[in-house]
Formats: structure tokens, sequence, C-alpha cells
């Protein structure tokens, strides 16, 4: 796994390589030789990692030896290169100093140390012949499990006839675009036991039909060869000139062909020069397995997904019911015990839905005895146990990553199981421990990546979205727990991070733990601590915990590596932040959340690299002097202190204080609002003003010019305002909350808003009537929200919410019905959520089809 780390090592020289380039005519100038040569060497030495893997697998011991060699290198240079890179930026600042000389020297003498290493590194590899990397035996074809699976007799589907249903429909369907059904989703779903008992139903509609399987490595030759023999190609036309031939019987005849396991598109490609196009009036079919969704919207389109999900609980015990009982008479539970059909059950919910899991644990309980010790016993283990039995299945995706996506994917192992996770946090790490790099060094081409990266790894369907904001971008996400532990397994082999569980394997080890996870095992952490009195390797630290102890550490420990911190604690349990924190100089990413209470100390001032502070979901306050970290990127905090708000004042003692960096504030108190601060702040995407006044409102209706970049603005009032609120002149807001009470017209709105929230208002017809004339409305909530009159007509003279497509109601006083007369209103209405203290309410025909 040292592919991760040699990545982390190229990223960071490409950056230390952009701030070298400033340093022509200085002595740092001299540098960018050797930085050049370790990023040219490292990936060298990478694509060398990238096919010894192949051997390894294969059991040779050399080759994992001088792996561990390479990652130990690997770290070592990570290392140098976060300890130098603060330097050279530092020296922008100070190129003539002694000191700047100095560290340039110690840091060319540390290169001709990785020098020698990596000349050691190769002489071992010659000396003990470690050579041949790569498998050129292009005629060994290996035994495939899969391909011998995809001719058994087995098409046993369970819990997924309502999937078989939909999936015949659709391929039977004269006008199925393409052709093309395509059944994805992620590893040990069941996708190809639903395809073949899908092919295998309805093949004999057809004139001529195969299945065939694809792989990772794939031949379209082999392929072809394969397709057609079954389809009935005589002997003579497979020799001579096949392609041809084949091509011109499949055009004259009806086919269904199952093409299993595709994991990119080049593949099909190749085929698809000789399989003729299926949407004919012949009337062909191709169904296609895929675990990446892309795949097969590349061949199919969007119609022919199909995305398989896990089993419920119920379909899950009846699989494991069958495969426990799989060579009894009696297939029932009738004989057992309560307490071991209750056993059965946990062991079921621990598989998560997986019929791969499930199948593999059963296994491993019919060479058991059938009793609770036994059977608790594989409980107790269950994690190791169903990750070794579907290991290699799991690993096949993770394999089939691009090596700069794979630490993106094992940082969802830093989370807890089943932890819902936002994207906004996924990127601002990734991006805080240079994960994610762009040459051009630009932080929006950088956000971009990031976001690719995540969707990259939804469509492989190794991540799962929960939820989604108004214009389709993904707004947290899980992870499912036999991939969460994936992650957790290659993170400790590749030394990406470990876990309270696992830190402590061999002596020394803890010294060099890169990242650390607890999720719940406060001994841990403090045995971790004891172990490594100085943790300066480490990058991450996550804490979900309900002993402070975290925060003892974080007041007297060198962190001095240390990017990212999170710390989550229970709500009803209060901890208090010390008065000062240990070296944490290169921290780029603080999140606090929970019962945390103190205000951050002044020492936080001088973390000049910090990008992103959340303390939004704490009582958390802000130093005074936050504002000259320049690097503040995203700032979340409640603002309900005084002492949180006085970090503002600072704007009239230093009034370039601001950053242009700044995209993110929520929330600032209305007293501390100015004109000024958005003509400065012209990058900021989202602001939340607190208690907003009747000055903030004449000022922001007033405003000129707009800020561009102004995306999200949330208004928090005390009281009701004397000012009517004027947005109308602000093009690029698409979202708006508004908390409080006051008269709206049609004026109090942005001209492109698409998501609305309304908070604790009055409302009444007029505001109804106005809410229904916004051209580009597509989300509204109404939350604790008093309505004047007890029926809410959504009715209109044709033009009543052009756009809306998801209505949100929660907890509305004195709302009995909620109607619309016609058919022509909220044409595009999708979902309806009626939620808490809605029971009484009553909903006309139309719209009751649409509650969710």
């Amino acid at each position: 796994m040292a592919d991760i780390l040699l990545t982390a090592v190229i990223n960071k020289s490409i950056e230390i390589a952009a701030n070298l380039l400033v340093q022509e005519g200085t002595r740092l100038y001299w540098l960018e030789e050797d930085i050049d040569w370790l990023q040219r060497e490292m990936r060298h030495i990478r694509s060398y990692v990238d096919n010894a893997k192949a051997k390894k697998v294969g059991g040779d011991s050399s080759v994992n030896n001088l792996l561990k060699d390479i990652q130990q290198l690997a770290g070592d240079v990570e290392d140098l290169l976060d300890e130098f890179l603060p330097k050279i930026q530092q020296s922008n600042k100070f190129i003539c100093c002694l000191k700047t000389v100095s560290f340039a020297d110690e840091f060319a003498m540390e290169i001709e140390k990785i020098k020698r290493r990596v000349a050691d590194i190769d002489r071992v590899r010659t000396t003990y012949n470690i050579t041949d990397t790569s498998n050129n035996d292009d005629d060994c074809i290996p035994l495939d499990r899969r391909r011998l699976f995809l001719h058994a007799d087995e098409t046993e589907v369970i819990g997924l006839e309502d999937d078989f249903n939909t999936l015949k429909a659709k391929l039977l369907d004269q006008d199925l675009p393409y052709g093309v059904v395509s059944i994805v989703g992620m590893p040990g779903l069941g996708k190809t036991t639903l395809a073949k008992k899908l092919y295998r139903h309805v093949r004999h509609q057809f004139e001529c039909s195969g299945l065939v399987y694809v792989s990772q490595q794939p031949r379209a030759g082999e392929i072809l060869i394969d397709i057609a023999k079954q389809v009935g190609l005589p002997e003579k036309e497979r020799k001579e000139n096949m392609e041809n031939n084949l091509q011109s019987l499949l055009k004259i005849k009806r086919y269904v062909i199952l093409l299993d396991d595709i994991w990119d598109v080049e593949i099909w490609d190749d085929l698809k020069l000789v399989l003729p196009e299926c949407d004919s009036k012949i009337g062909s079919r191709i169904i296609i397995t895929s675990r990446n969704s892309n795949v097969g919207r590349y061949i199919g389109g969007d119609f022919s997904i199909h995305v398989l999900q896990p089993l419920d609980s119920e379909n899950s015990f009846e699989l494991f019911t069958k495969k426990i009982f799989t060579f009894d008479n009696n297939n029932n539970w009738a004989n057992a015990s309560p307490d071991l059909v209750n056993i059965g059950r946990s062991i079921v919910g621990r598989c998560g839905g997986i019929p791969l899991a499930i199948v593999v644990t059963a296994g491993m309980l019919r060479a058991r005895e059938r009793t609770e010790r036994a059977w608790n016993r594989v409980l107790e283990s269950m994690g190791h146990k169903i990750q070794d039995g579907c290991g290699k299945v799991l690993g096949l995706s993770y394999n089939d990553l691009p090596i700069a996506l794979r630490p993106c994917f094992l940082y969802f192992g830093l989370y807890p199981e089943d932890h819902e996770i936002r994207a906004f946090d996924l990127t601002n790490m990734w991006i805080a421990e240079k994960l994610i790099v762009v040459n051009s060094g630009n932080r929006r081409e950088a956000e971009s990546l990031a976001e690719d990266v995540l969707n990259d790894l939804v469509s492989r369907n190794l991540i799962q979205v929960a939820k989604m904001t108004y214009d389709g971008r993904i707004s947290s996400c899980r992870i499912h727990d036999l991939l969460h532990s994936l992650c957790v397994d290659l993170a400790k082999e590749s030394n990406f991070f470990h876990t309270e569980h696992n830190a402590f394997g061999v002596p020394g080890n803890v010294s060099r733990v890169r990242r650390i996870t607890f999720y719940s095992d406060n001994n841990a952490m403090n045995e971790f601590f004891r172990l490594n009195p100085k943790p300066t390797k480490l990058r991450a630290l996550f804490c979900f915990t309900k002993d402070n102890c975290i925060f003892f550490q974080m007041a007297h420990l060198n962190f001095k590596l240390l990017q990212v911190l999170v710390v989550v604690t229970p709500y009803d349990c209060f901890f208090s932040i010390p008065n000062t924190f240990g070296n944490m100089s290169c921290l780029h990413y603080l999140r606090f959340e929970g019962g945390i209470i103190g205000k951050l100390p002044n020492c936080m001032v001088k973390l000049k690299r910090l990008e992103t502070l959340d303390i939004g979901n704490s009582l958390t306050e802000l130093p005074t002097g936050v504002w000259k970290t320049t690097q503040l990127r995203h700032v979340r905090y409640k603002g309900f202190s005084q002492a949180s708000n006085c970090c503002f004042s600072i704007i009239h003692v230093f009034p370039n204080v601001y950053s242009n960096n700044l995209q993110t504030l929520m929330w600032m108190n209305d007293e501390f609002f100015e004109p000024r601060l958005l003509h400065r702040l012209i990058n900021l995407r989202k602001l939340g003003i607190r208690g907003v006044s009747d000055s903030t409102v004449k000022i922001l209706s007033a405003l000129s010019p707009v800020p561009k970049a102004l995306e999200v603005l949330k208004l928090y009032f005390f009281v009701v305002p004397s000012e009517q609120i004027k947005l109308s002149s602000y093009p690029n807001i698409v979202t708006l909350h508004l908390n409080g009470r006051m008269r709206l017209n049609s004026e109090a709105f942005p001209p492109n808003l698409v998501k609305l929230t309304l908070f604790q208002f009055e409302v009444d017809g007029h505001l109804v009537t106005v809410l229904k004339k916004l051209p580009k409305l597509r989300i509204l909530k109404m939350v604790w929200c008093k309505h004047m009159e007890e029926k809410m007509d959504l009715s209109g003279d044709g033009d009543s919410f052009p756009q809306l497509e998801f209505l949100h109601i929660r907890e509305p006083f004195m709302l009995s019905e909620v109607t619309c007369r016609d058919d022509v209103s909220i044409p595009k209405l999708k979902k309806l959520l009626l939620k808490d203290g809605t029971s009484n309410v009553r909903l006309s025909e139309r719209l009751a089809k649409l509650r969710i």
C-alpha cells in the first residue's frame, strides 16, 4: 500500500515546486532540481509498486518485504516535505535571512540521504532477484470462480422479486432505449444472480442468446468467440473473418446477451463494433452488470440503470435460513431454541443486507455446532470473519480505483460505522491533507475536483448518498459497514490510519501512526498518548468521545504536523476548552461538535494555515484575533455571545484584515454588520446574520453593487422589523433562509431563488400568493409556522408554483388543510412531506398521492 504514501509525496512535491518558482535568484531556487528529482523518482517507484502488487498477492515474501521498505521510505519523505513546506512558505517573506540558508542546506542533506536509500532499495531488488514484477504469460488464464458461477445452475433469488419483475418489464418493453438494461450496485448484492435469473427466464423468447463474463482484465477477442459459439455461429465462420460473420448473424437474429461484470467503458467500445445496435425493429436486448453506475449509463443511458439495494431484515433472515438449512430435510427453525433464533437474527443484522455476507456467514455457521455458545463466538468476531470471506470480492473494487482516489476512499473509515458524513467535511479535509491537488493551486479548481472524486466513488457504488442539495449535488453520504471494515483493514496495512483497536500491535508502531480515530474506547485514547507523548507524525486526529481527556492532550502535546482535528462529543455532556493548545502550526481543518464550552485560545490566531473553522454545532466561542488567520475560507459558529462576536470589531482597528479567501461566514451578530464587510469579502458565498435589525435590512436592501459571489443568505430576526426587506437585486442568491416574523412582498425575494426556508413565520393568504409567483422556486420549507388561515390553497391561475418540486411542512400551527383544486397548478411537484404535528392536516386527493 506504499502507493498511497507515494501519491502524497508527489502531491506535496508539486506544491513545493510551485513555491520554489517564486524564489528565482535566491538560494532556495537551487533546490528546484532536488524537488524535481524527488517527484520523478517517486512516480517511477509508484509505477513499480503498482506492478509489484500482483506478485505480492501471489505470496512472494521478498516482494512483500521490498514493498514495506518502500512504504517506510515514502512515509519518511512525506514527513520531510511536511516539515519543509511551512519553512519555504515563510521564507517567501524573509528570503535573505541566514535561517533560510540554513534550512535549505539541511533539506539538501536530507535529499541526499533519500537518494542513498533509494539506491539501497534498488540494490536489494537486484541482489535478491526481485525483478520480475509482472505476469507476462498471456496464454495462462487462471481459473475464475465468477466465470464458473455464471454458468452454474443456481439462480435462486430471495428478496429481489420486485427487482426481477421491474427488470423483466423493462427488458421486454418494445420502446426500451438502446435495448439495454444495466444492473448496478455495490459488490456482494447479487447482481449476477439476478441477471442470470432474468436471462434464463427470457432467453426462450429470443432466437439466440449468450452469457459471458467480462472481468477486470477483459479480452475482446475471447469474449466475441464465446458469444459466437453460444449464438450458433458455425465453427468454420468462427475461424475465418469471425467479427464480420458474427455481426451479420446478429443483424438478422433477435438475440439477448448477458455481459456480466463490466468494469470500464473501453471493453464496450470494442464489443459494440461487432454487436449490432439493439434499438432496432428486431428487438434484440443486452443485459449488463457492473459495480460502476457510469458504465451502465454510458452503455444504455439513464433509463437503463437499475440500482440494486441491500436486502431488508426479513428477506435477509430468509436467505440466511435457506443457507443454514441447505442440507436439512426440515428447512426451518422448529427445533431451535428462541435464544438461538435471536442470535441468528443478530448475526444477520451484522451482515447489513448484503447477500454475499449472509452466504459467507451461513457457511461458517454450517461448519460449527448449532449451539448458542458456538454462534455467540461467531457473533463476537463477525467483523473480521465476514471481511475475510468477502475481502477478495470487495478488494477488487478498491484495486480498480485510480491511485489518487484510494486515500480519499479510505478516509471514510475514520468515521464510525453508520455515520452520516457531510460532503463539505470530506472535500475540505481531502484538500487540507493534499489528497486533492491541482497544478494551478486554484482553490475553486481543487474543490471542483474533490466533488468529482466523491461523485466517482458514488458512481462506483462504494459510497451511498444520504442527502442531495437542491441542484443535485451530494450533501451527505454513508459507507456500508462491510466497506467500512475494508477501509479500516486496508488503512492499517498501509499505515494510512489506525483505529483505537489496531494502533497497538507492533512495538514502536505507535510513534509512526499518521492518522488515528477514537470511536468509543476512552482508555485507548489515554494509552495511545501515554505511549506516544510526541505525536509529531500525526496528520489527522478524530475523536468521537465522552471523555474530555482529549482537551488535556491538546493543551500539552506537540502536534506539529497535525492538519485535521475533529472532536465530536455528546450534547448532554459539557467539556471545557483549555486556555492554551500545544503546537498545531500546520492545522488546516478544525471541527468541534457537541457540548464543548469555552473560548478558543488566542494561540489559535497563530494558525496561519487554518482554512476551515467549524464550531457551529458546539458552544465554542471565537478568539478575538481570528481574522489574522488570512487563509480562512470557512467559518461556522453560533455567534450567541458577545465574546464570539467581538472579533468583528477588529475591522475598526485593522481595516484590511478580512481575507479575500473567505467563502462561508455563519453566523455573525447584526451589530457588527456593515456594508464594507460585503465589499471586502468578494468571494463570500454563504452568509448568516443573527438578530437582524432595521439598519441591516436597509443596508441589504440598498447595497450597491451587490456581492456577485453570494449564493446562500440566512437571516435570523429576533424582533419584527419595521422596514420591508428587498432582495430582488441579488441575482445570484439561490438559497434563502428567513427566521422570524415580517411581511413579505415580491421584492423581498431574489429573482433566481431556488430554495426557500421560512422558520417561525406567520403565513397568510398574501404570503402564499407571493410565493406562488416565484418563477424558479423548486424547494419550499415551512417550519414552525403559524398559519393565519386554516386552509392553505396552492391553486392558481395556471402559473402557481411553476417549478416547485418539493414542499416540506413541519409542525404547523393552526393549519388544518392543504389543497390544490386543479391539475395545472404546481405542475412539477414530486414530493410533499408533512412532519411532526401534521397528523390532523387534510390533503386534497392529488396532494395525498405525493405525500412521503
